[in-house]
């Protein structure tokens, strides 16, 4: 406005984004209810800056991502920053189908409900034994050899675009025996180093994740990691280094 020779407060432009959004908010009601109606979503949380005129600084405070994974819908959900496992179980509250997410406990809250299965993200539990791989090169090594035969079977499965059912059997046959073996091989490895060097905290994180990563191999819709929930969420990473931080909970929202 102001290359146009208009002077406009910022107060007014304030003013004018506010009922705008209150405009859209049926509309993103209405997004919820499709996103969470799918059978199918991947979560993930990042980080905002919110000002707290209390302390006179802003709070890391947390913004929840949802994808619905076929449909590739998304949502973004705040709840006054918060990052609490009933934040996500009221969002999904109604959800039935297959739930994929990092390691993050707040999605504990979701084991053993009988109308959701959960789903690991294979390229979190690789992170681990790439951060491990500087401690014990051999150890990380092997099992970075392994992940990367699974992502070999994807990368086929889809150049010869393979069905849903196609690829599943695929992955019985050939993606089961590597998380098998991989299985008896932290069962084995774990003893043998210190729980809290590296590669004892990456054995650790991965077998308590095992049995959700095995899920993938159940429907062939499932993708083996949570990296296009992750991209889902680049915007916000890049909007960070330009508005810097949200000035309360609502303008967040």
């Amino acid at each position: 406005y102001r290359h146009l020779g208009v002077r406009l407060p910022e107060s007014t432009l304030s003013g004018w984004f506010k009922p705008v959004c209150e405009l859209l908010s049926p509309l993103y009601s209405e997004l919820v209810k499709l996103v969470t109606g799918s059978g199918y979503v991947q979560v993930d949380e990042t980080t905002v800056r919110v000002i707290n005129k209390g302390k006179g600084k802003t709070d890391k405070e947390y913004l929840w991502m949802v994808r619905a994974a076929m449909e590739k819908l998304v949502i973004f959900h705040y709840d006054d920053g918060s990052r609490s496992g009933q934040t996500i179980r009221n969002l999904l509250k109604d959800f039935k189908g297959y739930l994929q997410s990092d390691g993050y406990a707040a999605y504990n809250i979701f084991e053993g409900k009988k109308e959701v299965c959960l789903v690991g993200c294979l390229a979190h539990i690789r992170r681990h034994y790439e951060v491990a791989k500087e401690e014990n090169e051999s150890l990380a090594g092997y099992v970075l050899a392994q992940i990367q035969q699974l992502y070999r079977i994807e990368q086929i499965a889809d150049q010869e675009e393979l069905t849903y059912e196609q690829r599943m059997l695929r992955r019985q046959e050939q993606a089961l025996p590597i998380l098998e073996q991989l299985e008896k091989w932290m069962e084995t490895a774990y003893p043998k180093v210190l729980p809290k060097s590296r590669m004892g905290q990456a054995i650790a994180y991965a077998y308590q994740l095992w049995p959700r990563m095995r899920n993938y191999l159940k429907d062939g819709r499932l993708k083996i990691d949570n990296n296009l929930a992750e991209n889902a969420i680049r915007p916000i990473a890049l909007s960070r280094k330009n508005f810097l931080f949200c000035g309360n909970h609502e303008a967040a929202q």
